[in-house]
């Protein structure tokens, strides 16, 4: 069976600094005609970033979008000048924590919510941390507060709901993956 829908016209109805928001007419795989919804969206990197002591550095911060304070990965967006998005977690692990790494690893990529929006998100996982001395700026309209968890008080934030974000919930799961495997098994 064919998936594929035909884009038969599409409507810009606004261009933010981030996003574009458009309309698609598509033919469906069927025939049928329908209309798409669609957010164009910067891509985007994100930083697990490790403290010597096994923690999770998180930011604080306030999501209008969500009306409620969250615990975050710090990441930010691809600036046009950053030739990969290891440049970028790189760049926003510095700007929003004041740390720095030269022990990095790429995690993993994916679609941040491929039914409405092309955003698209890489995970990097950062140790060795570094206190930078003087580290690049915070964004203007940034207003942040970096939190360091260990694994059970994530695990306490995350079922609070103040750790809600996929890109976070992701490297809660994917820090307790590692955890499990990293463990012996004692069962016979």
């Amino acid at each position: 069976m064919e998936f594929e829908e035909k884009i038969t016209n599409t409507e810009t109805i606004h261009e933010g600094n981030i996003t574009t928001y458009q309309l698609l007419d598509v033919t469906l795989p069927d025939g049928q005609e329908a209309e798409r919804e669609i957010v164009r969206h910067d891509s985007a990197a994100a930083v697990i970033a490790f403290t010597a002591e096994q923690e999770l550095i998180l930011v604080r911060q306030y999501r209008v979008a969500i009306g409620k304070t969250t615990l975050e990965l710090p990441a930010g967006l691809r600036d046009d000048e950053d030739k990969d998005g290891m440049v970028t977690a790189q760049r926003e692990l510095e700007e929003e924590t004041g740390f720095r790494s030269d022990d990095w690893r790429y995690v993993t990529s994916f679609y941040s919510t491929p039914g409405y929006t092309d955003e698209f998100l890489e995970i990097y996982e950062a140790h060795g941390l570094e206190q930078v001395e003087n580290p690049r700026a915070q964004d203007e309209s940034e207003f942040i507060e970096v939190v360091t968890l260990d694994f059970d008080e994530a695990m306490d934030a995350y079922i609070r709901g103040e750790l809600c974000d996929s890109k976070t919930v992701f490297a809660l799961f994917y820090w307790r993956m590692k955890r499990d495997k990293n463990r012996p098994n004692t069962e016979q």
